[in-house]
């Protein structure tokens, strides 16, 4: 099975120089944790729910900062056509919740989820194996 065939097709995103009000306000919105950062219809990082309170109110930063200042970077990313179960084994392997998936212009054309595993497979080991290896402690 490939990604594009499980993946949320992904059709929010920000720019590097967005707020961090107004991406929140874009995740409320839209119902959900993860927003590319896109420039030039590339992706240079992704900001996440997570990155909003732990980089962010964490810090005490400015609502009005640019998503760039806390956003996650080093993106891995991985093409529409790829098979779901080496996606799924990346993402266990580097502790990842989300994927970006890209089209073969490196263009973001969605998201690979675990819940996308757990409802859009009919692999439940798999999304139950990922789940497990990614909730696994880093320190």
């Amino acid at each position: 099975m490939r990604l594009q065939d499980v993946m949320t097709p992904q059709l929010e995103f920000i720019r590097e120089n967005d707020s961090l009000i107004h991406a929140a306000r874009m995740m409320r919105d839209h119902d959900i944790g993860m927003l590319p950062v896109l420039e030039e219809n590339q992706i240079v990082g992704v900001l996440t729910d997570r990155d909003i309170v732990t980089r962010g109110l964490a810090e005490a930063v400015d609502l009005e900062t640019p998503v760039c200042r806390i956003m996650t970077t080093g993106v891995k990313v991985r093409h529409a056509e790829d098979d779901v179960a080496a996606a799924a084994k990346l993402m266990e392997q580097q502790q990842i919740r989300r994927l970006v998936v890209v089209d073969r212009n490196e263009r973001c054309v969605g998201v690979i989820s675990l819940g996308d595993l757990a409802t859009r497979t009919d692999n439940t080991p798999l999304s139950g194996e990922v789940l497990a290896e990614v909730s696994q402690p880093t320190h």
